[in-house]
């Protein structure tokens, strides 16, 4: 017989459910006490809710920058770096040069700037030669001509001399011929004797009139010669000109050249150098960044940030807030202290944003939000060590805006429903 016919059914399901042990049933707490315990977790929690309170806070984007700006240095055409001449942290004067930038050709006939320029060159000292050669003719010739001219202004003062002589010689003679006009009236003198004065009158009267000439003409070839040294002067002065306009010309022609060859950046400002973003022998483009310089007169380092308008109404000037630089995690160099210093009353412009290396995204939901410019002023020591900031570093910082009780955050659901069911305010 099989062992499922020798025990019924029932038997075996009771032995399957039989208890193996004793059974002991546990006395359950006092009902004041769980009455107690449940009123005071809800007084602990309505306490919480009504005198506890949060301050909401959000989180925003900026970078680290000095006042007054960093100004960037762009390359001015493109070729490599064939000299770098200075270094990050070192204090520049304006007109410093900072780099030099080789724009030059090679052919098979060598560097072509270089062979022109110094093709310009060799005209230069040949164009240069020729206006010293023509003031030094210039002097000399004049000199002559000077001296010629005092020359005949001694001979024409000497002939204003016996000119006057002679007139005074004439004139005595005119009044001896007069008294022999009397004399012969009184018939003191024969015909002879007055025709023999009178010749010798006129003989007088003629040597004074050549000797007019002669003054007369020196009078003329002084004014010739003085004609001539103007004249003489004018043209040495119009060679040297021409000269030195071709000469001007060529220095023009060698600038440019020279700029065509080889480049230099200059600092265009006093400042300390903050970075460089190329070395020596490497290729750059045309208005690619080369460097960055502090003005002397910078204030330091702040944190710029860019705020939302929601948060506008609650952030003023001498808030506190709590920045995390990317450069430095959190996680081991904790959260730093900043301060606001300034707030922008209106929008930045997506030109402002554009000019800044980390901008907020302005499009939200299709539309453009309007950011407004805070600026931060930032503690930056760490254990007695003061960690170093640079423009251009990132950061986020925790904002801290309105204050109230939890209860009206757990009713601000409600809040809405309540101005959606509102009619008009003076209505």
């Amino acid at each position: 017989m099989s062992k499922k016919g020798l025990f019924r059914q029932e038997a075996l399901e009771n032995a399957k459910a039989r208890w193996l042990g004793q059974a002991l049933l546990l006395s359950s707490y006092p009902g004041w006490v769980v009455m107690f315990l449940t009123c005071a977790f809800i007084g602990v929690l309505l306490s919480v809710i009504i005198f506890c309170d949060y301050t909401r806070r959000i989180n925003v984007n900026g970078e680290v920058t000095s006042l007054p700006r960093a100004v960037n240095i762009f390359s001015p055409g493109q070729g490599f770096i064939s000299h770098a001449r200075v270094k990050v942290g070192e204090w520049v004067k304006k007109g410093d040069s900072l780099y030099q930038i080789d724009v030059s050709r090679t052919t098979r006939s060598g560097n072509v700037s270089e062979n022109v320029i110094q093709a310009m060159r060799e005209q230069i000292l040949i164009v240069e030669n020729i206006i010293r050669k023509l003031e030094v003719n210039k002097k000399s010739t004049l000199a002559h001509m000077e001296e010629q001219l005092a020359k005949y202004q001694n001979a024409l003062q000497e002939s204003y001399r016996v000119v006057n002589n002679a007139k005074k010689g004439m004139a005595d003679m005119k009044l001896t011929m007069e008294n022999y006009v009397d004399y012969k009236r009184r018939g003191l003198i024969n015909n002879d004797q007055l025709t023999n004065q009178r010749y010798l009158y006129y003989q007088q009267q003629s040597v004074y009139q050549n000797l007019n000439t002669q003054l007369i003409q020196q009078s003329l070839q002084i004014i010739s010669l003085e004609d001539d040294i103007v004249t003489k002067a004018t043209g040495f002065d119009n060679q040297i000109a021409q000269n030195q306009y071709q000469l001007s010309n060529l220095r023009r022609q060698l600038a440019e050249m020279d700029a065509t060859g080889t480049l230099l950046v200059s600092s265009p400002l006093d400042g300390r150098i903050e970075s460089l973003s190329v070395t020596q022998g490497q290729m750059v483009n045309n208005r690619d960044s080369l460097a960055q310089i502090v003005p002397e007169n910078s204030q330091g380092y702040f944190l710029i940030l860019w705020l939302p308008d929601s948060s506008l109404p609650y952030v003023g000037v001498g808030d506190k807030i709590n920045i995390r630089y990317e450069a430095f995690p959190y996680e081991k160099f904790g959260q730093f202290s900043g301060e606001i210093v300034s707030v922008s009353s209106v929008p930045a412009s997506p030109q402002e944003l554009a000019s800044y290396s980390n901008p907020p995204k302005i499009q939200q939901n299709g539309m453009a939000e309007p950011f407004y410019k805070a600026i931060v002023n930032i503690e930056f020591d760490h254990r007695r060590r003061t960690l170093r900031l640079t423009n251009g570093m990132k950061a986020q910082a925790t904002v801290f805006l309105e204050r109230r009780p939890l209860y009206q955050w757990i009713l601000s659901p409600f809040y809405d429903v309540v101005n959606s069911l509102m009619g008009p305010v003076n209505g």
